[in-house]
């Protein structure tokens, strides 16, 4: 096995030490924990084998659950969906743990109590998917110039409306701006 096919986390099989897990890696040798001891190894010339799903996409061979994770990561940033905690970040200090109240002007209906977290969740959503799209529209292949401008115009606009919510921001950077 080529020294640069391990990663550290990688589960491997020795033919004399058995099971172990890399811990480390240099040019030519990588330490190996096994049940007895940590050992340096010399991969290439020890028959030393992954004992871990592999795939190999476009001539690169790595381990399965590191592709299926930089693919899930990938498709999840292209789509603009961020992690809970991301998107929380974002929310300045003075909403955290709030909660946003929504009351029909009709008093025999019931009022709305959204936490203010999940709310704003949902307006950096349509703010990411908003960038995803003018991103779609500018690299679009078949759209003519003119037809760009006049959709990126919708969006320049949908920004505009969408500026009410800047105060849920922490920095002014991620905020929402119209024409500028």
């Amino acid at each position: 096995m080529k020294t640069s096919e391990l990663h550290v986390g990688m589960k491997v099989r020795h033919p004399q030490h058995g099971m172990g897990v890399v811990k480390s890696i240099t040019e030519n040798t990588a330490d190996i924990r096994f049940n007895d001891a940590t050992r340096t190894i010399a991969p290439e010339t020890s028959d030393l084998v992954a004992e871990e799903a592999r795939v190999s996409v476009g001539g690169q061979d790595m381990p399965l659950a590191q592709f299926i994770e930089k693919t899930t990561r990938a498709v999840l940033t292209e789509l603009g969906v961020g992690t809970p905690g991301e998107v929380v970040e974002q929310l300045g200090a003075r909403w955290h743990g709030g909660r946003l109240m929504l009351h029909p002007a009709d008093a025999s209906l019931q009022a709305k109590e959204i936490p203010l977290d999940v709310f704003f969740h949902k307006v950096v959503m349509l703010r990411n998917n908003l960038r995803v799209l003018e991103q779609k529209i500018n690299s679009h292949e078949k759209l003519t110039d003119a037809e760009k401008v006049e959709m990126q115009q919708y969006i320049t606009r949908s920004y505009g409306s969408l500026t009410t919510f800047n105060v849920l921001f922490k920095n002014k950077a991620d905020q929402f701006r119209g024409a500028e």
